[in-house]
């Protein structure tokens, strides 16, 4: 797998992990982080609704389009779908 280029502070009640399970808790973390951070991931669960169509658009074409621009046109809103 690819390192990941990120600080991660891991807090542990244990004392007594090893530095084996602590280095696989880590590891466990990165590709979880990894599955999440993806921008399927991100398209999946985020839309754009724009009020000054009033459309609502969830296919990824249009959320990529909207995530690279510098910024957001007037009534143009990107929400989380939770």
């Amino acid at each position: 797998m690819k390192a990941s280029n990120r600080d991660l502070l891991v807090l542990l009640k244990d004392e007594s992990m090893s530095n084996q399970a602590i280095e696989q808790e880590v590891e466990s973390l990165n590709e979880l982080l990894h599955d999440v951070e993806s921008a399927d991931e991100f398209c999946r669960v985020n839309e754009v609704i724009d009020m000054n169509r009033y459309k609502i658009h969830r296919e990824q074409k249009s959320l990529v389009q909207v995530m690279y621009q510098p910024e957001l046109k007037p009534f143009v809103f990107l929400s989380n779908m939770n």
